[in-house]
């Protein structure tokens, strides 16, 4: 894969993030990586946990590539709100544990990325995470707005989504948006800890609790995978 880079070792699977240079942005061509990252993760039999990782110093994903978007054509531009839709309810729903690590800034379809996770990690001395689809002029699509809304502080979500505010990792270990906060020294040691006791849980039944918790991301993939009915007239 040229975007990502997805590893097994000691049951964990790693999903790195390898464009950093061009701020991990999401494209078609990046979306069809991740959905065949997590078919192969799917396909591994016994227990196991996905860690999302990126080891640039400056950026985890800054969201959609907007120049690249902007010069695809109505079905380009389909194509991909498809395929961006579909990562995020599979990452959301995928049959093993998810555990991110946010090394840097991550903004708009990377901190939706994140927010798919279950569980976030996060660089305690550098970074933001934001919603800055209300200063972009991008509406939150109804899958996108279901994702965000698994962070569980709806007072700081409802601030980001109307505000665009930026929040350190501080702000976010406070309002809850992140579940730890580590130097940037500790940071991928503390994940890939977190993601191995994670990946020692029996999958069928973890998996069975989250996406009980999940039903309307559930619901979402269900029309996404269902076959395209075409018009007689």
């Amino acid at each position: 894969m040229k975007y990502l880079d997805l590893t097994y070792a000691n049951h964990l699977h790693t999903l790195k993030l390898i464009n950093a240079e061009g701020d991990n942005t999401f494209t078609t061509a990046v979306m069809e990586e991740y959905l065949l990252a997590f078919e192969r993760i799917e396909q591994h039999r016994g227990n196991t946990a996905l860690l999302i990782t990126c080891d640039h110093h400056k950026t985890f994903s800054t969201g959609i590539n907007l120049a690249w978007l902007q010069d695809q054509d109505k079905a380009g531009r389909q194509a991909f709100e498809q395929a961006f839709n579909r990562v995020m309810c599979r990452l959301a729903s995928l049959d093993v544990p998810t555990v991110a690590c946010i090394n840097g800034n991550a903004y708009a379809g990377g901190a939706i990325l994140a927010a798919a996770a279950d569980f976030r990690l996060m660089r305690a001395d550098r970074g933001r995470f934001c919603l800055p689809e209300v200063n972009i002029k991008i509406p939150f699509t109804p899958i996108s707005n279901d994702i965000v809304h698994l962070l569980p502080n709806k007072q700081a979500l409802k601030t980001m989504m109307l505000t665009g505010v930026a929040y350190t990792g501080e702000e976010c270990l406070a309002r809850d948006i992140v579940d730890q906060l580590h130097p940037q020294t500790e940071l991928q040691q503390a994940a890939r800890a977190m993601a191995t006791t994670l990946a020692a849980k029996d999958r069928a039944t973890y998996t069975a609790i989250r996406n009980g918790m999940r039903e309307h991301i559930l619901q979402h993939l269900e029309t996404l995978n269902a076959p395209a009915v075409k018009s007689i007239m």
